[in-house]
């Protein structure tokens, strides 16, 4: 099956395409922190770029998977709007994949146990817990400070296992992490950016989607709750 993975919901554009020999070919787009992300103008300018290294054609596509989330909110609209875009014109499959998730099964740290987090804004983070490919703690957003107390409600224990924080969250709430109990990999890790073959192997794993493809903000947008605070 060729698979093209696409997922936007960090600053990162992160564009795969598994091949039907089992070969991902990967690009992304990183932006520094003084620059805005280049969703809208990087992806498809990506896509088009893998599809020429491999010389597959766009009708060659049997299956689309991007990244749900949750993240950013323009970023996931842009994937997600982008995705579906394609999949309808195409003619193919089209499966989400939760962008925690993921970040977790693209981890090389080889630890089966990882805090997948993904920056939340707002003094928050996105988090998901997995034992392999087992889910111990679903995606939500929560406070750092309440790192510890949400592992010990999911019966997670860092002081008996070792347990890897991973993600741009992670490195953002290093210190919290830390006080939990939990490892975080090294700054520089590739551990802490959302893989294109992790979405693409998903992608394919998955059932086909039998419902919309939608975002899983698991919040309400920043602007929703700025405007509340300025009307309060």
């Amino acid at each position: 099956m060729i698979v093209l993975g696409l997922d936007t919901a960090t600053s990162a554009t992160v564009v795969g395409l598994r091949l039907a020999d089992g070969r991902t070919l990967q690009a992304r787009d990183d932006p520094d922190a003084m620059q805005r992300p280049g969703h809208a103008t990087r992806l498809l300018a990506l896509t088009n770029d893998l599809l020429d290294e491999a010389q597959v054609d766009w009708p060659e596509l049997e299956r689309i998977a991007v990244g749900v989330g949750p993240g950013t909110f323009t970023g996931l609209r842009i994937g997600i709007a982008t995705a579906r875009g394609l999949a309808q014109s195409l003619g193919v499959e089209l499966v989400g994949v939760s962008s925690l998730r993921a970040l977790a099964y693209g981890a090389a740290q080889g630890t089966q146990r990882d805090l997948a987090a993904i920056d939340a804004r707002r003094g928050e983070v996105f988090i998901a817990a997995y034992e392999g490919s087992q889910e111990l703690i679903a995606p939500r957003a929560v406070a750092p400070d309440g790192m510890a107390e949400l592992l010990e409600s999911a019966a997670i224990d860092p002081q008996a296992e070792r347990w890897l924080a991973l993600g741009d969250g992670a490195i953002l709430y290093r210190e919290a992490f830390e006080r939990a109990g939990v490892q975080v990999a090294e700054d520089a890790s590739e551990d802490h950016r959302i893989q294109a073959r992790a979405i693409c192997e998903l992608g394919e794993q998955a059932s086909a989607a039998q419902d919309p493809v939608l975002p899983d903000y698991r919040r309400r947008p920043d602007a929703e709750i700025a405007l509340e605070e300025v009307e309060a």
